[in-house]
């Protein structure tokens, strides 16, 4: 483990994430962590570098802190330093974290190393079923978003910028982000 308390470094994560209602809380961060670690086994990915990843991948996500901690990545670079992960694996682990997320792949910024590919995937396979439709649910509940409104059709050819700024409702969200997973894996 190299001297990498994850779970100290998972309890900062919930410290940070612990009032969430969208679907970004800590039991998403446990699945995708679970999940991460299971496509890992047989690889010659880095298991500490991919568990950070995973754990740190939504605490500076733009839809809860904002466009300046994400592009800055304030939270997970304070947990990296508090508990003083080599420059080595802080550099890796900050380069995985800018590659992830839906968003970034809609401006053709994808995963580069083997371990952000890994988690980037265990995300995204966290957003599909009966996870996903809870997800996204609590996500537009919280944004006091209908779950579905038959005067709002999705737009399948959503550019990114209208993506972050999209307030329609579930069921679009669903079209316009849930069922293309398949096609970026």
């Amino acid at each position: 483990m190299n001297n990498i308390d994850l779970e100290m470094v998972k309890n900062e994560v919930f410290k940070i994430l612990k009032n969430d209602d969208t679907g970004h809380d800590i039991n998403h961060i446990n699945r995708v962590l679970n999940l991460a670690m299971k496509f890992q086994k047989n690889t010659d990915a880095n298991s500490d570098i991919v568990a950070l990843i995973a754990l740190l991948h939504d605490v500076d996500d733009y839809k809860l802190f904002g466009e300046s901690n994400a592009n800055n990545l304030t939270n997970a670079k304070k947990i990296l330093h508090k508990y003083k992960i080599s420059k080595n694996y802080e550099k890796q682990v900050l380069k995985g974290l800018s590659e992830i997320g839906f968003s970034k792949r809609m401006q053709g910024i994808v995963p580069c190393t083997i371990e952000s590919k890994i988690v980037s995937d265990a995300d995204m396979c966290d957003l599909l079923g009966v996870n996903g439709i809870l997800r996204t649910y609590n996500y537009s509940k919280k944004y006091n978003q209908p779950f579905f409104d038959k005067n709002v059709f999705p737009n399948i050819n959503i550019t990114s910028e209208e993506y972050k700024h999209n307030c329609s409702n579930s069921v679009c969200h669903i079209f316009e982000k849930v069922l293309k997973l398949k096609y970026l894996c």
